[in-house]
């Protein structure tokens, strides 16, 4: 049987991940340190602590494929439109063929990591407070498109 006490704590795990926007890391910091805390003494803090966890890990390294994929070619797309030898002689960049006609499917590869990373930024921010108030219910809740690292 759940307490009120345990439904609060499972979801303050839930929404201590929201830090992330005021101390860096603390998505991860934060968490762990609640759900260490407790994990022992409920099931059901355990249960969200996991679930909170994996759920912040599976967004960082959806975050690390999609950098992997869009700042590299970003990167090469801006440094291959600069004249090298006007930034010698002229001591400016001067960008020579950057414009519309000249994105590549390449760049626009890139745009759509950067766009579906910005989408999991905002999925992430509606589905912790969605999480937060199953949990306050007493519910279960896992997240959606969750790796399970902890088991």
């Amino acid at each position: 049987m759940k307490t009120n006490s345990e439904n609060n704590l499972a979801t303050f795990i839930h929404l201590s991940t929201l830090s992330q926007y005021f101390i860096p890391f603390g998505n991860y910091i934060f968490p762990i340190l609640i759900w260490s805390s407790k994990k022992d003494e409920s099931e059901f803090i355990d249960y969200n602590g996991k679930q909170v966890l994996n759920f912040q890990l599976s967004l960082l390294l959806y975050s690390l494929v999609l950098a992997t994929i869009a700042i590299p070619i970003l990167i090469f797309t801006i440094f291959s439109t600069i004249s090298f030898n006007s930034i010698i002689n002229e001591h400016d960049f001067i960008f020579n063929h950057l414009s519309i006609e000249n994105i590549t499917g390449a760049v626009i590869v890139a745009l759509l990591a950067i766009l579906i990373f910005i989408g999991l930024k905002v999925a992430e921010f509606f589905l912790i407070i969605y999480a937060a108030v199953k949990t306050s219910n007493g519910e279960k809740y896992r997240y959606p498109l969750t790796i399970d690292f902890i088991k």
